[in-house]
């Protein structure tokens, strides 16, 4: 009930039909789809006849076409050839004036007229298109305006015969076969609701809102131009490509410019692009509404404008900003301006970008649109109204004006207009194209190809849904271009990416530097074949962002309550990383890898351990060395005066056996130093304890000789005899013996194993030996410990024996300063960071074994060397006066 109603009300309002037509209508049950539409091809003249068997009468005065002609089909046309619609005020008391139509010509859009006249006076010579039948046209102006397009949309539903009968009803007796046009989204809306239930097929040249791509709501909406939608993702693509993430955003409030803009948001958004404002305008607005906008322009911080506007709205909009400047802005346009020679007159625009119908090349069409003899012209108010415009002269005189007569001088081919302006056709091939895919949808209807003939039968009258049944098929080539529509009535999206550059003399050129093609696989839609010249002619890309790039190294960190695009770039925490611009995240390098100084980059860390190249392992290596050498040298020695008292009064079969082990104490110091590796963490602590045991052993027997002896010189004492050379033998081996057991075991049960350190430093790893088994490095520890002491307590007891050389004051002396540095050795190891560890673990070998050869050696290496008199069996048994 309600839409019918509604229907019914705007045909009163337009004066379409006679009232009691429409009270034929049945407004129960579906409304429309019962009353008004009782069967599928019936039209709202049909009810008159039903109602009253009289003639169908069109009420209300009829709007003559802009250009027409008679033939056995007619294609309708609808262009916005004037800027405004006339306001007319209503009094309801009296049947309204028609719309008329204000402001000047454009001069485009009649171009855009006379290219779909020439279009059907060329099919009409054509042989092999619809052969032996003549096309009609009826183009009515729409005066750009949404009501003066419904009154058009029913006139080319019904005829412009005021009254018509045809046997036993009226329908369609006017319809045209199809349209063309609308130029604009809005008004292209409004005639497809009209239209549509009547299945009258319209193919638009210019209107490019993506909600017409709806099939639901437009079935008969079709296009030569792409939809918005594939140029708000390839405008969204583009400002990604050149790293524009802070743009302005400006649209027209119309159905063109909201959907646009709408759609174009929503793709930016998934592309990471902030918007910094979106504001609206339309034509009709007070100017206070776009000195508003204009201002917002002119204190924005992006330098980057989307425009998504309407040729008439981006017009306005710059003469608002031309009388107050504003700062350079780099400016994105969409298809319908910026290839809009009219534009070009605002040079403070030069540099903008944006994508336009591809060009093309039309034969034989500037001759036609030049061809206007002085009959022509005089017989269409139209050209009239353009040609009197265009040389500022009246046709004929008139006493209402000034203006000279047009004496016939006036030349089309001098005039510098739009409508003259063939050299870029890019929407005028789209209505070129709309005309020919209807022109072959009726081919394709009426005509059958037989034999290489083609055979049209044009007497059989056919409707127009055979045409939109067939205009969802057509695919053919017209001057090398494709035309077909896919599902949703849109062609095959493909751009030119222009560029406003200036020129030597100053003026502005749109220039193709590349194209977009949305059928080529993602990433490869963009070829730019051209330098691009930007805004205020640099040739380096402007840059527009809220922040800075986040530079590698650093985390980007939102700034609280701006945009995603606006944030602070904060470096990335020790240890971790960021390789890539504009990284949300830092992320740690791994284990065994160190960021460097820029924390870009994730290095290995390090590898240090205590090597021979470095200082501290070569003074170490050659005390090892040196104090084997020296063991040697005392062994060379006392070998060399072993028949002399002082080395026989010393134990020589000891004396040699300690110089022994105390070599192999500096030397297994080397084990030590270097890589470890498997083999060389068992060697240096397995070697280690047994060499000091087998050392201390030695000393241990030493002393426990000493005290033996001056016992055995107590009358009536035979100790030497159990503590003779086969148990000094035996002690050491014994007490050596359980060394090496608890090695043995140790090396079974958990041997020491190279491993790398990450803890003690955060920046180098440490090569170290693990201990495997704790237990195991403490008891050899504490073994060796057990045995110094014990070698101290006897040898202390033993140091006030009355003799003149007594060994057993030595071996206290060098007890002390081995048990003095193992005990400092435990927390210096425990706390000794790294590779120092080893040094300090080396240095207690060394220290501890020099101790021991200088204070039991040393004395009687200087009596043998440099005092031989006191070489003496004499002197050694003296008794100390002391």
């Amino acid at each position: 009930m309600e839409i019918s109603a509604l229907f019914i009300g705007l045909i009163l309002s337009l004066g379409l039909c006679d009232l009691s037509s429409v009270l034929a209508v049945n407004t129960s049950g579906d409304g429309l789809k019962q009353g008004a539409m009782h069967t599928e091809d019936r039209t709202v003249a049909e009810f008159s006849t039903e109602a009253s068997s009289v003639k169908c009468k069109l009420q209300g005065i009829v709007r003559q076409p802009a250009f027409s002609m008679d033939g056995d089909y007619v294609i309708g046309g609808v262009f916005s050839i004037h800027h405004y619609m006339q306001t007319v005020d209503h009094n309801y008391t009296t049947m309204p004036e028609p719309q008329k139509c204000s402001g000047s010509i454009k001069s485009r859009e009649l171009r855009f007229a006379r290219t779909m006249v020439y279009a059907i006076e060329e099919i009409n010579n054509n042989t092999e298109l619809l052969p032996g039948i003549k096309l009609g046209y009826e183009i009515h102006d729409s005066c750009a305006a949404v009501p003066v397009a419904v009154h058009v949309a029913f006139q080319l539903a019904n005829g412009l015969d005021t009254v018509f009968y045809t046997a036993d009803k009226c329908s369609q007796s006017g319809m045209v076969m199809g349209i063309v046009g609308e130029s604009g989204s809005t008004p292209s809306i409004s005639m497809s609701r009209i239209i549509g239930p009547f299945d009258i097929p319209q193919v638009s040249h210019s209107s490019t809102c993506a909600c017409l791509s709806n099939k639901q709501q437009y079935p008969t909406f079709f296009r030569t131009i792409p939809s918005d939608q594939v140029q708000a993702d390839a405008l969204a693509k583009l400002v990604k490509r050149f790293g524009w993430t802070w743009i302005g955003a400006v649209r027209s409030d119309s159905d063109y410019g909201n959907n646009g803009m709408a759609s174009f948001l929503d793709v930016a958004q998934k592309e990471g692009i902030c918007v910094e404002y979106s504001v609206s305008f339309y034509r009709s607005h007070p100017r206070s509404r776009i000195q508003r906008v204009a201002d917002v322009i002119r204190r924005s911080t992006a330098l980057v404008i989307v425009a998504f506007l309407a040729s008439g709205e981006l017009r306005i909009l710059l003469e608002e900003l031309s009388r107050e400047p504003s700062p350079p802005r780099q400016w994105i346009g969409s298809e319908d301006w910026v290839t809009n020679p009219d534009m070009l007159r605002f040079s403070f625009c030069a540099g903008a970008i944006g994508f336009g119908i591809q060009q093309s090349v039309i034969p034989g069409l500037r001759e036609f649109l030049l061809d206007l003899p002085p009959s022509k012209v005089a017989a269409s108010p139209v050209l009239t109204e353009f040609w009197e415009g265009a040389f500022n002269c009246r046709l004929e005189k008139s006493a209402a004006t000034d203006e000279s007569v047009c004496d016939g001088s006036e030349d089309i081919r001098t005039l510098k207009d739009l409508y003259t302006d063939t050299s870029q056709l890019r929407i005028t091939h789209m209505v070129y194209k709309a005309a020919y895919a209807i022109a072959h949808a009726i081919h394709n209807a009426v005509c059958q190809d037989t034999n290489s003939t083609t055979q049209c039968n044009k007497i059989s009258r056919i409707e127009a849904k055979q045409v939109l049944n067939q205009l969802k098929k057509v695919n053919f080539s017209q001057n090398g271009y494709d035309v077909s529509f896919d599902a949703n009535g849109d062609p095959v999206a493909k751009y030119e990416l222009v560029n406003w550059q200036k020129t030597e003399s100053g003026s502005i050129e749109v220039v193709t530097v590349g194209y977009y093609d949305a059928s080529l696989p993602v990433g490869q839609e963009f070829h730019i074949n051209k330098n691009i010249s930007w805004v205020e002619g640099g040739s380096q890309v402007p840059v527009s962002v809220c922040s800075d790039s986040c530079r590698p190294g650093t985390r980007k960190v939102l700034q609280i309550g701006k945009p995603i695009c606006c944030y602070d770039c904060i470096p990335c925490p020790e240890g971790e990383i960021s390789n890539v611009t504009d990284s949300p995240d830092c992320f740690p390098c791994p284990k065994e890898f160190w960021p460097n100084t820029e924390r870009d980059t994730c290095f290995p860390k390090p590898v240090e351990f205590l090597s021979f190249d470095e200082v501290l392992g070569i003074i170490l290596a050659a005390f090892s060395l040196g104090g084997a050498c020296l063991a040697i040298i005392t062994a060379a020695v006392f070998f060399h005066h072993r028949t002399s008292p002082i080395v026989r009064a010393n134990n020589s079969e000891l004396s040699f056996l300690l110089l022994f082990s105390l070599t192999l104490c500096f030397l297994c110091s080397l084990t030590f130093i270097g890589a470890p590796s498997d083999w060389s963490c068992k060697l240096r602590h397995t070697a280690f304890g047994i060499t000091f045991v087998l050392c201390i052993s030695c000393v241990l027997g030493k002393t426990i000789v000493v005290l033996m002896a001056f016992k055995a010189t107590l009358p009536g004492s035979n100790v030497m005899k159990w503590f003779g050379p086969p148990q000094q033998r035996l002690t050491v081996v014994s007490f050596t013996f359980i060394q090496i057991l608890i090695c043995t075991v140790w090396l079974v049960v958990s041997p020491p194993f190279p491993m790398k350190n990450l803890t003690v430093y955060k920046k180098r790893i440490i090569l170290e030996c693990a201990l495997g088994s704790a237990i195991g490095f403490w008891a050899v520890l504490g073994y060796i410990g057990l045995l110094a002491a014990f070698c101290l307590v006897l040898a202390v007891l033993a140091r006030k024996l009355p003799d003149n050389f007594n060994e057993a004051k030595l071996i206290t002396f060098s007890m002390l300063i081995f048990c003095a540095v193992w005990i400092t050795f435990i927390p210096a190891y425990v706390s000794s960071p790294g590779k120092f560890t080893v040094a300090v673990e080396i240095f207690a070998i060394l220290a501890s074994s020099f101790g021991l050869i200088l204070c039991i050696f040393a004395p009687k290496c200087f009596i043998i060397l440099f005092k031989p008199e006191k070489n003496t069996k004499k002197h050694l048994m003296t008794k100390n006066q002391s």
